[in-house]
């Protein structure tokens, strides 16, 4: 048993090793003053200066989060009612439809979400006008469709484990069902709500296929620009900025875990 539970950890370490150890030296090669990936020459911050006069890159960072904090918040909303619909309201007529419909971006693969997406475009574009060119809004529209999906996932599982003798006991006292909602239901769910927009907003940011078929001239988000840019070869500028971006969503999550504990003490006091 003992030895089994040995060979567990081994491969546990070995697992998290495989994993982590290529962040940490991503990392410690951003500050390497030199070009060449393989030749360490000192301690620099020379790539970080380089990488805020990068106008490409810069440009396309902030078009990025643009776009993810627009497509989180879209898919917060609808995958939160999607959500309710799912965790409450039943066994309603279509049900079954309606929740393969909301999971269905979950086992789909990029590339075919990607082209129906860009199918749909074209489509609209010749019935209606709309839209004139693929761009922000397109991609932005295609984030939150498969964004959604998560949300609604995470919002339904908070839901089936949610204890609604606090909403009744409201309504028996006279509330209206609106202010239950905004001053009971809505606090509580609230620590779900910030996962579902934290995970909507790192899918969007990391998307590079469904972005690729329905971005247009003008619309380049980070990872078409940095897969782009690793045709030329890897260079510490492309290391600074995964750095950046691993400090910033390291950041994001510990104030989400923060956010969480705080709101679960409150409940549970």
């Amino acid at each position: 048993m003992s030895g089994r539970l040995g060979r567990l950890w081994i491969a546990l370490g070995v697992g998290y090793a495989f994993l982590y150890i290529p962040i940490a030296l991503l990392v410690v090669l951003s500050f390497n003053d030199s070009r060449l990936v393989t030749l360490w020459t000192g301690f620099s911050l020379r790539w970080y200066a380089a990488l805020w006069h990068n106008d490409a890159l810069v440009t396309a960072a902030w078009l990025s989060v643009r776009i993810a904090a627009v497509a989180a918040t879209g898919a917060t909303a609808l995958g939160t009612a999607a959500g309710f619909a799912l965790a409450r309201f039943g066994a309603f007529r279509g049900r079954s439809l309606f929740g393969a419909m909301v999971a269905a971006p979950l086992v789909m693969p990029e590339v075919i979400t990607g082209l129906s997406l860009l199918l749909l475009f074209v489509a609209l574009a010749e019935a209606v006008g709309w839209p004139g060119e693929r761009g922000v809004t397109t991609v932005t529209i295609a984030h939150i469709t498969f964004a959604t999906a998560y949300v609604a996932v995470v919002v339904q599982s908070r839901l089936s484990d949610f204890d609604r003798s606090l909403e009744e006991a409201a309504l028996d006292l006279g509330a209206r069902p609106w202010r239950v909602f905004l001053l009971i239901t809505l606090p509580l769910i609230a620590p779900a709500l910030a996962a579902g927009w934290l995970l909507a907003f790192t899918l969007s940011l990391d998307d590079l296929v469904i972005a690729s078929f329905t971005s247009g001239p003008g619309a380049s988000t980070l990872p078409m620009v940095v897969f782009s840019a690793l045709k030329l070869g890897l260079t510490p500028e492309l290391f600074a900025l995964a750095t950046v971006i691993i400090v910033v969503v390291s950041f994001g999550l510990a104030l989400a875990l923060r956010l969480g504990r705080v709101a679960s003490a409150r409940v549970g006091g």
